[in-house]
């Protein structure tokens, strides 16, 4: 009989590749997470239990076919694993090393649920995508043939990229613009280089402009273009942009210096990676080093702007979340990769004010809160503890509270363009349809800020509405 290949996960245990020390990892930018060798990787897709109702792949939002590539990399048939990953996901190798595995696909793992923890999914996919671009088994668009429809993409981050990639392989033709000078949006300048490096995302816009996707950067809608010129070159356009407008805080002393957007700080960090001249970087304004730093908020962009502080050699480095640990919105997986490398999480605590010594931020006035009743969503809502309020000393203060769209309609000088309530553009659930003709939107700017694997699938879902609505055009002309 021949051996079984799969449902190891009684014999062997869950082991992560391993994790570089904190006291090393957090002296560079480097990825924290070695290479699973391959007879690591084998054992560890081993383990899944090919179970009836994959709970991984319906929790996952591309639906990847995640048991079958398990299964192909556990018998060492590592290119095929390969075809079927990318089968459902454009960019394999940036999902398994950013998207939360804890809250998709390795949280609803069935072996996670009877104990027996999941099965490595992230890490296994990083692999086999490292691999096949080792392997020279990645390639550019090669379509059968080239179409004469043109599609514009405003943004050049995963969602539109993620379209481009699509259109190109169906041969039509695609120009992305965008107002920085990389493409790769919040993948390029948003994200520490110690969970995604850059030559990742690099070598994927290599391949796109290789396929043929022309990139118009540092061109800015609205200025350097106008949204009604780029209508006017194209058979189609995806509005792509994100959510770049910071959440912001009004209370006292809030304008004093050294209180700074996250986006900024994050930016100007990546663009320092790059070797780029940042003014505010090399002055101090967004430099942890040698500086006691206060992060305000919960989420993932939060745990960026800990850990990256810490690398720039901020003496003390704290955390304030309003909630308690389990209702953060941000991976526990990051949170803990947080503290092993010092910082301290001050949970259950809010700011209310700020003080200042001659206009430099100088602490954050903190109030202490509790969990009362739940709200509708069924989230228990923060209350404050009267006469518990003390002063965090602070000489940089970072606000990760979260994105908001930029006003489109106003800066594009489009009216017409359909907005919610929130500045979200107006689309179709699937298809990504605007109520302008020909006009799509994508990812974050159509549900408020997300993550980068829901903007893959957004940029998928509209790229395969595209090519269907001008088949079918197409067709109509035939006849």
């Amino acid at each position: 009989m021949a051996k079984q290949p799969m449902l190891k996960f009684v014999q062997i245990e869950r082991d992560m590749p391993q994790k570089r020390d904190a006291s090393v990892r957090k002296e560079d930018f480097n990825e924290i997470y070695a290479e699973y060798a391959a007879a690591k990787a084998e054992e560890q897709a081993s383990r899944c239990s090919q179970c009836g109702v994959p709970y991984c792949q319906s929790h996952c939002p591309l639906h990847n076919n995640i048991p079958d590539w398990l299964r192909l990399t556990a018998t060492g048939r590592l290119e095929e694993a390969y075809e079927v990953s990318q089968s459902t996901n454009t960019f394999p190798e940036i999902c398994g090393r950013i998207c939360p595995q804890d809250r998709l696909c390795e949280g609803n793992c069935v072996i996670e649920q009877s104990g027996h923890g999941t099965v490595t999914i992230g890490s296994v996919e990083k692999y086999i995508t490292d691999t096949a671009w080792e392997n020279g088994w990645v390639k550019p668009a090669a379509p059968l043939a080239e179409r004469s429809e043109s599609v514009g993409i405003i943004g050049a981050g995963p969602g539109g990229l993620a379209a481009a990639d699509m259109l190109r392989q169906a041969g039509i033709q695609v120009t992305v613009y965008d107002r920085y000078d990389r493409a790769g949006g919040l993948l390029m300048y948003g994200i520490p280089s110690f969970k995604l490096e850059k030559d990742v995302v690099e070598r994927r816009n290599k391949l796109l402009a290789d396929g043929g996707v022309t990139f118009k950067l540092n061109c800015n809608v609205g200025e350097d273009i106008s949204f009604d010129e780029i209508r006017s070159q194209h058979d189609a356009v995806i509005i792509a942009t994100g959510v770049y407008k910071s959440r912001d805080l009004a209370m006292p002393g809030s304008g004093s210096e050294g209180i700074v957007k996250a986006i900024d700080f994050l930016c100007a960090s990546n663009k320092k990676s790059f070797g780029d001249a940042v003014e505010d970087f090399d002055n101090g304004s967004l430099n942890a080093q040698g500086k006691k730093v206060v992060v305000i908020g919960g989420g993932d962009t939060a745990m960026d702007c800990v850990r990256t502080s810490i690398r720039q050699g901020a003496t003390s480095v704290k955390c304030l979340y309003r909630r308690d640990r389990a209702n953060m919105p941000g991976s526990q997986r990051e949170t803990q990769n947080a503290e092993e490398e010092g910082v301290v999480f001050e949970w259950l605590s809010a700011p209310k004010g700020f003080t200042d010594d001659g206009g430099k931020v100088a602490g954050v006035m903190v109030q202490k809160m509790r969990l009362g009743q739940p709200d509708a969503s069924g989230r228990q809502a923060p209350e404050v503890i009267e006469g518990a309020d003390y002063v965090e000393e602070a000489d940089l203060v970072i606000k990760a509270l979260g994105f908001e769209p930029e006003e489109l309609p106003a800066l594009w000088n489009q009216p017409e363009l359909p907005v919610t309530r929130w500045g979200t553009i107006k689309a179709a659930f699937q298809t990504g349809a605007t109520e302008l003709d020909g006009v799509y939107a994508v990812g974050d700017i159509v549900r408020g800020a997300s993550l980068v694997v829901w903007a893959i699938k957004d940029g998928r879902d509209c790229a395969e509405a595209i090519i269907g609505k001008f088949n079918s055009k197409a067709a109509v002309a035939a006849e």
